[in-house]
C-alpha cells in the first residue's frame, strides 16, 4: 500500500485474548475496527476500558475453555 492509499477499516466483533499471569483470558463478541488488509484490530478508549475494567474484576466467566498448549522449540 502506498502513502496515497487510505487504510481500509471495517467494523467487527472479535474475539480478543490475554494472558494474564499465565492464565489464557478470552473475551468474545469484542467491537473493533479491523484493518481489511492487515487485520490489525484497533479498539476505541471505551472498549479497552472496559476490557480492562472486566479483565481486573475477574467476576464470574460466561462458561469456562479448556485450551492446549503446546512449545514452539
Amino acid at each position: 500500500m502506498n502513502a496515497y492509499q487510505k487504510e481500509r477499516l471495517v467494523e467487527r466483533r472479535v474475539t480478543y485474548t490475554l494472558d494474564m499471569n499465565g492464565q489464557l483470558i478470552v473475551v468474545e463478541n469484542v467491537p473493533a475496527r479491523v484493518n481489511v488488509e492487515t487485520g490489525e484490530q484497533l479498539f476505541s478508549p471505551d472498549t479497552v476500558e472496559r476490557l480492562q475494567k472486566m479483565i481486573w474484576k475477574q467476576s464470574k466467566p460466561k462458561r469456562v475453555i479448556q485450551v492446549p498448549v503446546y512449545e514452539y522449540a
